[in-house]
């Protein structure tokens, strides 16, 4: 099978890319792993023409595409997410709306191929859970509108370095046994 891993984050290098690292290094044992990181691409916000709406296609031309293929690509999808303000990164939230073209909410609409997995590790520097549900909520809210079976999922709260991951390594290996 074949796992893509989102990095959420536009930082290439912190605790949600360290974290990211360890579920790609774990699921590469058997799994084929394509890891990314939202910041690598480079698109505009959904202009709320509606055009998709009917056409099932953006009137942008970026990098959208380039994600949508990468998750098409995968069997799996691992969305890796840090708390901003109490839910997913701006960036990441800015691609959410740019795939209504694929959302099952209106007819015509473009489609992932069916059978995808997806589960979610949602981390925050506070103690409580609070955002990491909220985190959860939201993705696997997008994952539902574009029929991505919700399998799984992982909440770290308490991290706000890179350092502070290695303390939590056990429990990101126990969640990369359950995919």
């Amino acid at each position: 099978m074949k796992a893509l891993i989102v990095n959420c984050s536009p930082v290439r290098n912190g605790a949600t890319a360290e974290i990211a690292r360890i579920i790609s290094e774990s699921l590469s044992k058997r799994h084929e792993v394509k890891s990314i990181c939202i910041d690598d691409f480079a698109f505009a916000f959904c202009k709320g023409c509606r055009t998709c709406h009917n056409t099932a296609k953006c009137v942008q031309n970026d990098d959208v595409g380039k994600i949508i293929d990468c998750y098409e690509w995968a069997d799996i999808i691992v969305s890796v997410s840090p708390s901003y303000w109490a839910d997913i990164p701006g960036q990441f939230k800015a691609f959410i709306d740019r795939c209504t073209p694929w959302c099952n909410t209106h007819e015509p609409h473009a489609a992932l191929s069916a059978g995808k997995k997806g589960y979610v590790a949602a981390l925050r520097t506070g103690s409580s859970m609070r955002e990491c549900l909220r985190i959860f909520e939201t993705i696997e809210h997008f994952y539902g509108h574009m029929e991505i079976e919700c399998c799984g999922r992982l909440g770290l709260s308490s991290i706000e370095y890179k350092d502070d991951v290695e303390g939590r390594k056990a429990e990101i290996l126990q969640f990369c046994d359950s995919i």
